[in-house]
């Protein structure tokens, strides 16, 4: 798909697949809420994979270092919308670096190229959500020029 180049290290921007399923539960699982969160049954994830994988609206994203190992991951949804003029949003979710990849400047440079994206598939605004818990992540966030502009909610179903 994209080639990133970041210093001395390369890496690919890909659309995962299903073999890439395990890597990236892995990567949602290493930290604090998602330890708590994952689960080591395979099957939810390859349902959901599946469902991710047909939606033309979805992408979700496996970043492969110079070795192909999958380092960080993204999942993007273009949202049409009524609101905002009939705006497309284009909603960041289930961002994850790991640890060999953290602080190589990966995480700006998937940023920007998820932003141009949204741009070229007609998104007018990006949007994301993250857990109150994950200070540095929203520092992150900020420092890329997202406001905490909304008060999110959840509601288990």
């Amino acid at each position: 798909m994209d080639t990133l180049t970041l210093a001395d290290r390369r890496f690919s921007i890909d659309r995962a697949v299903e073999e890439d399923v395990p890597a990236l539960v892995a990567l949602l699982a290493d930290d604090v809420l998602g330890r708590e969160r994952e689960s080591a049954d395979p099957a939810p994830y390859r349902e959901a994979f599946a469902r991710i994988d047909e939606d033309p609206n979805q992408l979700l994203l496996a970043v492969r270092d110079e070795q192909a190992a999958v380092v960080a991951t993204m999942q993007l949804t273009l949202m049409p919308s009524l609101s905002r003029g009939g705006a497309t949003r284009l909603q960041i979710e289930a961002v994850r670096v790991g640890a060999t990849a953290r602080g190589s400047g990966l995480g700006t440079a998937l940023f920007t190229w998820a932003h141009r994206w949204g741009r070229e598939h007609g998104a007018t605004l990006a949007q994301l959500t993250t857990d109150t818990a994950r200070a540095d992540a929203q520092r992150f966030y900020e420092r890329l020029g997202y406001s905490p502009s909304h008060v999110g909610m959840k509601l288990p179903l």
